[in-house]
């Protein structure tokens, strides 16, 4: 059984041929409930009202794309005027007040980084493991992190691999031999403390 189809072409297209249909076989269908100029009446009507709409959007989009253009010339305007202010009062902060603007304000140094949060190995196999954990809660934001390593209780820790992100999957590790990882987030600023220690044995 036909669909009744959904795209207005189709529906369109289909109204052309019932209307066709209705008026050269009167003998066949003598009493539609709408017959065939309804039925060319309201495609006329629709076609109407979807050039009106296509029209409409057309204007639409051309007002959004003058209004966006107008609005960047506005802005450099604006700029302009906030350079000129901020050059001609030497960036003075009460000054630029007064035009709803501010001064350069001392920008904060850059914070050491915390400690790095809640360790884990949450998988591990024959001389591999891989390590997962949270970012400081406080200091400076971290660019990266130093995995460390040391034999259980050594008092010894070495730098084995950097991580940009909050895990690592380290491979070729020490088997058969308790194992201790920590990490260490780092910036510019300097080094935080260092996380809790997971003991592995691999």
């Amino acid at each position: 059984m036909p669909r009744f189809p959904k795209k207005e072409a189709e529906i369109v297209a289909l109204a052309e041929r019932m209307a066709d249909g209705l008026l050269r076989n009167p003998n066949i269908y003598p009493q539609p409930p709408f017959r065939h100029m309804l039925i060319r009446i309201m495609t006329r009507r629709y076609l109407e009202h979807r050039s009106n709409a296509l029209a409409a959007k057309a204007a639409a989009e051309q007002a959004t794309t003058t209004k966006g253009q107008i609005l960047e010339e506005f802005i450099e305007a604006m700029k302009a005027d906030i350079r000129y202010a901020e050059n001609t009062v030497d960036f003075d902060d009460d000054k630029l007040k007064l035009l709803g603007w501010a001064g350069r304000k001392d920008s904060m140094p850059l914070a050491p980084p915390g400690q790095v949060r809640l360790l884990e190995a949450p998988k591990q196999g024959a001389g591999w493991l891989m390590l997962d954990w949270k970012a400081p809660a406080e200091g400076g934001k971290p660019n990266a992190y130093k995995v460390q390593r040391r034999l259980r209780n050594s008092g010894n820790w070495g730098d084995v691999a950097t991580a940009i992100s909050t895990e690592a999957t380290l491979v070729e590790q020490p088997r058969a031999t308790a194992v201790e990882y920590r990490i260490v987030a780092v910036n510019k600023a300097g080094e935080g403390q260092a996380s809790n220690t997971v003991m592995v044995v691999l």
